[in-house]
């Protein structure tokens, strides 16, 4: 809803597009973020930045899901052979490792799919210091996008994972341990490493955001509107990875310490 109200705005060019390019002119000729720092932010907004960075992590998180999921078929078997097969439906569904760094790309590659044909259609002018480039058209700012899905889902990919897998472990625990069964929050480390990672990531892309406007390379509704299309971005890879992944619950023993969860 903040987006199309945000692209109606800017498309009829309403009140808020006027306050906007006002604040635009004003933040990038105030002198209080130095050039160079806000340039710095503004390139982390790149491609040829955010892509490496949420590469390394796709293909970290995949190698640890397949050594997770290993762990889990090897623990099933030996269960299996220790119960005879009589309550292998208990068990979590094979794990999807490869899904979530998968849909990460996805998404990542999905934002040029949206912004380019919404900055064609609307050919918003770009600020003064943008006068006389190659185009028009600055509304969503893509630079904003791919940072926010790439940084995003990078964070989501290293922290989300191992947050529920912390949580079904607790759930699934069978020991008859009502603090187990009632799904308790995760532990402190995991918590404020989840913490940390979440703040970073904001922080890092309002440092683009402001490197953006600060330059001159995009007018401030041109980002939060970039926020509000990564927004969508990132709920539609939680969705999918909620959906598919195939993350089950582990009916772990109360003397059980190898469980497919455990890393």
């Amino acid at each position: 809803m903040l987006f199309a109200a945000l692209t109606w705005q800017v498309a009829g060019h309403g009140p808020l597009r006027t306050l906007d390019e006002r604040l635009g002119r004003t933040l990038a000729a105030a002198g209080a973020i130095p050039s160079g720092l806000a340039e710095f932010f503004a390139d982390l907004g790149n491609t040829v930045v955010a892509l490496p960075v949420l590469l390394a992590v796709m293909v970290w998180t995949g190698w640890r899901g397949r050594q997770r999921c290993r762990r889990w078929q090897q623990w099933q078997r030996e269960r299996e052979g220790e119960q005879g097969g009589a309550d292998a439906a208990e068990g979590p569904a094979p794990v999807r490792w490869w899904l979530p760094p998968l849909a990460a790309g996805l998404a990542l590659a999905a934002v040029p799919a949206l912004v380019v044909p919404l900055k064609l259609w609307l050919a918003r002018p770009g600020p003064p210091q943008m006068a006389g480039g190659a185009h028009d058209g600055f509304y969503p700012s893509g630079h904003g996008a791919t940072a926010a899905v790439a940084y995003g889902v990078a964070a989501l990919l290293l922290t989300r994972g191992r947050m529920r897998g912390q949580m079904r472990l607790r759930i699934g625990n069978g020991n008859g341990n009502d603090s187990a069964r009632s799904g308790t929050p995760a532990p402190a480390p995991a918590a404020a490493a989840t913490v940390a990672v979440t703040a970073s990531v904001a922080l890092l892309n309002a440092g683009v955001g402001m490197g953006l406007v600060r330059r001159g390379y995009h007018w401030p509704l041109d980002v939060l509107g970039s926020w509000c299309l990564a927004g969508v971005l990132l709920a539609a890879w939680c969705a999918v990875c909620d959906r598919w992944a195939g993350a089950g619950t582990v009916h772990q023993g109360a003397g059980d310490e190898a469980g497919p969860d455990r890393t």
